[in-house]
């Protein structure tokens, strides 16, 4: 007799920005890949980043970050709140989910919450190298905390915790085998901001390769950069009177390739960042986001730097004499950008989506 049975359905909870959705995206294509059914409940910040996101049904509920440095807004926030969870609570009795797996973003704990006042199995997944806030709240209850890096900062005692590096998007890993440029002649240079913080990178990179890399090298680079639409046309002519070619935008398409033909990147260091530098194996020069919570992203950046993939300079600390140096270094001894490569290589994990969906499987089963 042929099996007739559901398929597991798994509830996908993210949200806010790209960092929590893209690995819960690659995720969610190796469970539908396995057979499962995949919902997704966020918010309607976190849905915007969901137009494609591989799942049966998406459902948007009420969320809120409480500001207890601004007590009045907490009764209007914990309102909130308490709304999103009534809601997800009756998507829980509606589809009855095998599992909840949460990937961070104030947008997923009322899924979390949930799940757990409906006795539903909670998986949690960190993308950095510090527990988020609302992460933190679910680890003692979760059946296992994955996380994108070895180092994960206020773990409490006694949680489930596996390092499984962090889900990669399907594009970065097919790119994932182009071979490291030849150095012979053009020395390419990707700088990506993120989607926070971009400004100091779209005024003190520019600056840096302009006017502090010797010519015979500076004549040498093509510029491909990332800057804030108010900054393309000051940048464009920066790089044009030092005779520096460019190609500028707000934002880039094809990730994939930009970092395929890439000799040197100049990044944040975001998880996401981090995890596909390490995946395609190109060498970096990494500033982390002085404002992240908790200086996750100096702490993202110890996954590169300790295996001497990586140079890390502090927001703080950054000077155009200091950037424009430092690259000039590294761009002008081609075997050491080799082995910086290879040593990213080394620290990537490209089957973290896998890994993570064989321990939801298994906590399913129980």
């Amino acid at each position: 007799m042929a099996d007739t049975a559901e398929p597991k359905l798994v509830v996908i909870a993210a949200g806010g920005t790209g960092g929590h959705m893209f690995p819960a995206r690659a995720f969610a294509d190796e469970m539908r890949a396995r057979g499962w059914q995949v919902g997704l409940i966020s918010d309607s910040r976190g849905l915007r980043y969901a137009g494609d996101f591989p799942a049966e049904w998406k459902a948007e509920v009420e969320a809120a970050s409480p500001n207890f440095r601004k007590p009045w807004t907490v009764p209007g926030a914990a309102l909130k709140i308490n709304a999103g969870i009534a809601s997800a609570r009756r998507l829980m009795r509606q589809y009855g989910p095998a599992l909840v797996a949460g990937f961070g973003g104030y947008p997923a704990f009322p899924a979390l919450a949930a799940a757990r006042r409906s006795g539903v199995p909670i998986i949690i997944h960190e993308q950095n190298a510090v527990l988020g806030r609302v992460n933190r709240q679910f680890a003692r209850h979760a059946k296992l905390v994955a996380s994108g890096f070895e180092r994960l900062d206020f773990l409490p005692r006694g949680a489930a915790h596996m390092p499984i590096g962090n889900p990669v998007r399907a594009p970065i890993l097919e790119a994932a085998s182009a071979p490291y440029p030849d150095t012979d002649g053009e020395l390419n240079i990707f700088i990506t901001g993120g989607s926070q913080g971009s400004r100091i990178i779209g005024e003190m990179v520019p600056l840096a390769l302009a006017n502090h890399v010797p010519a015979p090298l500076r004549v040498r680079l093509k510029i491909v950069q990332q800057v804030r639409e108010e900054q393309v046309s000051g940048v464009s002519e920066l790089y044009a009177k030092a005779g520096v070619r460019c190609e500028l935008s707000p934002f880039f398409s094809d990730m994939p390739r930009r970092l395929a033909a890439a000799h040197l990147v100049i990044a944040r260091s975001g998880a996401g960042t981090v995890s596909e530098l390490a995946v395609m194996g190109r060498p970096s020069i990494l500033i982390p986001l002085a404002i992240a919570m908790d200086d996750h992203q100096a702490a993202n950046a110890e996954a590169l730097t300790a295996v001497g993939a990586a140079d890390m300079i502090l927001e703080t600390n950054v000077t155009p004499q200091l950037l424009g140096q430092l690259a000039a270094a590294r761009l002008s001894d081609p075997e050491e950008l080799k082995t910086r490569a290879a040593a990213a290589k080394s620290a990537a994990r490209p089957d973290a989506a896998k890994v993570l969906a064989d321990m939801a499987e298994r906590i399913a089963e129980l």
